[in-house]
């Protein structure tokens, strides 16, 4: 059986259970509905919300070195804490929080394997206690590491030179039938399509039916036989705001070993608004071999 590359940054939901209560272990989640923290939690987990902890408030951006700071030391995370992701929908979110710490610099960061529903299919206990406070640290980041996001202009000259992205929206998204994700409102995107030579590899074709991830051989399957994609080779995901793709980026760097891949956060929000770029519509061609899809939840089957 392949090993992912990277094994020791998934935690089971029976590590998390047995290590919750440690000092150096903070379990963070962040989910894509906000709402579900207050309705039940992980006991000693804090929130994170995509919306307001994570993003420029008035800047289309991530929030900057100061203000991630900030938020470290407001959640008591220390550089040395074991920083735990879990969330809904297959760890969507919960991808995207590892990459905005990973674009920071924090080296301690896991991802609790299958999210909250593996630990509620574990029949693991939920809180609604309020967030708990913990005492602030004295949080320094390094500057943001560029070697794993990619800009506008760098992603064009990447489809020019013909190097491989992949496009990890909904079929409907990628052809330009659809504008959004599936039951999802429109976002902004005035054109439909993809960036010209993408491959259409939905993102949560990489989980498995109780949000865990599929293993290294069905990856392999997935991304490298019936894609074609090549370990070696320079790859750029996008989605539509970066979300989806940082679930696509864990995959790719973290279990199948790529050293190289960038997650485009401007994505098809910012490529579909801009004057100048090209786009494509249409399907790609049909791969060479498929390999059975798991059933996941809804979000995860369209998206």
């Amino acid at each position: 059986m392949a090993k992912y590359a990277f094994p020791e940054v998934l935690v089971s939901t029976t590590w998390v259970d047995e290590h919750r209560n440690d000092p150096g272990v903070r379990l963070v989640e962040a989910d894509e509905d906000v709402l579900l923290y207050s309705q039940g939690h992980i006991a000693g987990a804090v929130r994170l919300d995509w919306h307001t902890d994570l993003q420029n408030q008035t800047v289309r951006d991530f929030l900057d070195k100061p203000h991630f700071e900030k938020l470290m030391n407001a959640k008591g995370i220390a550089h040395d804490t074991s920083v735990v992701f879990y969330g809904d929908k297959n760890n969507w979110w919960a991808c995207y929080a590892f990459w905005v710490f990973k674009l920071f610099g924090h080296e301690k960061c896991f991802i609790m394997d299958g999210g909250r529903k593996r630990w509620e299919l574990d029949n693991r206990p939920l809180v609604r206690d309020p967030e708990p406070h913990y005492s602030p640290t004295e949080y320094h980041a390094k500057e943001p590491d560029l070697s794993i996001r990619a800009f506008r202009d760098e992603v064009h000259r990447h489809q020019r030179s013909g190097k491989p992205l992949v496009d990890v929206r909904s079929p409907g998204e990628y052809t330009g039938q659809l504008l959004h994700m599936p039951d999802y409102p429109q976002e902004g995107a005035l054109r439909g399509g993809h960036i010209p030579g993408a491959l259409n590899i939905p993102w949560a074709k990489a989980a498995n039916e109780d949000g865990t991830f599929r293993s290294a051989k069905e990856l392999e399957a997935l991304y490298l036989k019936q894609h074609g994609l090549k370990r070696r080779s320079r790859v750029v995901a996008y989605c539509r705001i970066g979300e989806r793709s940082s679930h696509t980026w864990f995959v790719l760097h973290y279990l199948l070993g790529f050293p190289q891949v960038k997650n485009y956060d401007g994505s098809w929000t910012e490529w579909g608004n801009a004057v100048g770029l090209p786009i494509e519509r249409g399907e790609q061609p049909a791969p060479a071999e498929t390999i059975p899809e798991p059933a996941v939840e809804s979000v995860g089957g369209t998206a």
